[in-house]
């Protein structure tokens, strides 16, 4: 398993529209890919359960990834997370 803890800088948070992006950036690989937040886990390539989470400016998340390309999704959404401006 693979894993990595962002902090978000974004002042909205993770919203709608960086939500969309990461799910996209997930679902591309074939490993399953969680989010950690504020004691609860969900499947990263879920919209809803990412939005369900609110996460907001300042927050810790963990992001895990288990399977066959589990080192190229971690390093896909970190990407994702510093082209977007989300975190670090």
């Amino acid at each position: 398993m693979a894993e990595k803890t962002f902090k978000v800088t974004a002042d909205s948070g993770i919203h709608a529209r960086p939500a969309t992006v990461l799910v996209q950036t997930a679902s591309k690989f074939d490993a399953d890919v969680n989010l950690e937040y504020n004691g609860k886990t969900v499947n990263l390539k879920s919209i809803m359960g990412v939005m369900s989470l609110g996460i907001a400016k300042g927050s810790e998340i963990k992001v895990t990834a288990a399977g066959s390309d589990e080192n190229e999704a971690i390093s896909a959404i970190n990407d994702t997370f510093k082209n977007e401006g989300l975190g670090e």
